[in-house]
């Protein structure tokens, strides 16, 4: 499968001031794949090293981090011949070796001709950052769950390719397709493993098998790599977020977590699934000035998962909502769709965005993102239904020069205010006004 994040890896090959690469992402999101992926396309070969695999490698970094030294025994351990420039040398599950993150500062500054990429859990590393982390020494890209953009390419590329053009009259003909597309992504998610299990037949059932044996993979990472009075704590907050997810206001309340439940008890198991890029926090901001990231109500927040086939699997949704129509976009009372959204929005805008909503709590706008010199309010529906009231109070307050609805509907336009169908959330940071207008 393509991804969309090969571009940046090229990017930086190319780069002038490219430093070594780390990788950022959930477990099982598809990194280790990249890598090699593109090693094979870019370079004439690749050096790799799996440090939880193979932990004798770590024994290279022992002592000195003199960078001749080091090249010299990864080629015995690899048996490949590493030309500067011409190899990718990766390093795998990085998190199991500290002392190779630590190498990354110095062959940044004396040997940066070698281009080294890293990957690994994103907790483990992220404790590693406490102590001998390269600060300032390293790239970092980002890597997500595969988009609907990505997840369509893979399996219709015409269609993909079609929805690029933002041609919407172009596009009138198709939407059903387009929205039915959409509903299996609302089942499968952008998991790479689901993905590809699922494009093999076309088995729903067969892609929550896997779906859940990440969720299992995840529940053990809690154990492996959380304090053991935390672990609780962790799996507390964890299941609760779809039915926090479900409720009319789906703002995370501690009191979902039992009595007692409190930010002093369970912030830190909130930060712990953070760090391991398993959820989203999407907190609220009152007024909608930029930057965002000034005006957040640090108290006032929604969980969302990294993945929306992972929501599904974790509320147990049953495969058969993908047969009864557009059940799926409605299931855990929209929250479904919302998280669908949050995933396209930090994927379009490479941040997390926010949502806003006035101080008496009588209207709640499901997204705000800053893009550029703009704020665009975005309400999500989980069908045709494009009655907006919270929108509406915004619009008035603000006057925004572009606000969003986006639903089931196809692509229509109202002045500033534009009807986006939800599969073409891609498009909101190029969509402007003048492109809006309706003939």
């Amino acid at each position: 499968m393509e991804r969309d994040v090969m571009r940046q890896l090229l990017a930086w090959k190319a780069s002038k001031h490219r430093k070594p690469l780390l990788l950022e992402g959930p477990r099982q999101v598809g990194k280790t794949w990249l890598l090699q992926e593109f090693g094979r396309q870019a370079y004439g070969n690749v050096a790799y090293m799996d440090f939880e695999a193979t932990p004798s490698l770590t024994e290279i970094f022992d002592g000195d981090f003199d960078a001749p030294r080091i090249i010299n025994q990864l080629q015995l351990a690899t048996g490949t011949r590493i030309v500067p420039g011409d190899t990718l040398i990766v390093f795998d599950e990085v998190q199991a070796c500290p002392a190779a993150l630590t190498s990354l500062k110095y062959f940044n500054e004396r040997a940066n001709e070698y281009h080294i990429a890293c990957a690994g859990s994103l907790l483990g590393v992220a404790l590693q950052k406490d102590s001998s982390f390269p600060v300032g020494k390293v790239n970092f890209i980002p890597v997500n769950p595969l988009s609907f953009d990505e997840f369509l390419a893979d399996r219709q590329p015409a269609l993909a390719d079609a929805l690029k053009t933002r041609d919407w009259t172009l596009l009138a003909p198709f939407h059903n397709r387009l929205v039915g597309a959409l509903r299996d992504y609302l089942f499968v998610g952008g998991m790479p493993e689901v993905v590809a299990r699922f494009a093999e037949n076309g088995d729903y059932a067969e892609a929550r098998l896997v779906q859940q044996d990440i969720l299992n993979a995840y529940d053990r990472d809690f154990s492996k790599h959380a304090p053991p009075d935390e672990v609780p704590r962790i799996r507390a907050v964890w299941a609760s977020i779809p039915r926090q997810l479900a409720k009319p206001q789906a703002r995370f309340t501690y009191g979902e977590l039992g009595p007692g439940a409190r930010g002093r008890t369970h912030g830190a198991a909130i930060e712990w699934l953070q760090q391991a890029g398993v959820v989203m926090r999407v907190a609220q901001v009152s007024v909608p000035r930029l930057p965002l990231a000034g005006y957040v109500e640090t108290t006032m927040f929604k969980l969302y998962l990294a993945d929306v086939g992972l929501l599904g699997a974790l509320g147990q949704l049953d495969p058969s909502v993908i047969i009864n129509g557009n059940q799926a976009f409605t299931e855990l009372r929209g929250a479904m769709t919302e998280q669908y959204a949050a995933m396209q929005l930090l994927d379009a805008f490479a941040r997390v965005p926010n949502y806003w909503a006035n101080d008496g709590g009588t209207a709640e706008v499901d997204f705000v993102v800053q893009r550029k010199q703009d704020i665009v309010p975005v309400e999500v529906k989980a069908n045709r239904n494009l009655k907006a009231k919270s929108l509406a109070v915004y619009n008035e307050k603000y006057a925004p020069a572009l606000s969003v609805r986006a639903s089931l509907a196809p692509y229509a336009s109202h002045g500033t205010l534009v009807d986006l169908p939800l599969y073409a959330l891609s498009a909101l940071p190029d969509l402007t006004v003048d492109l809006a207008v309706s003939p």
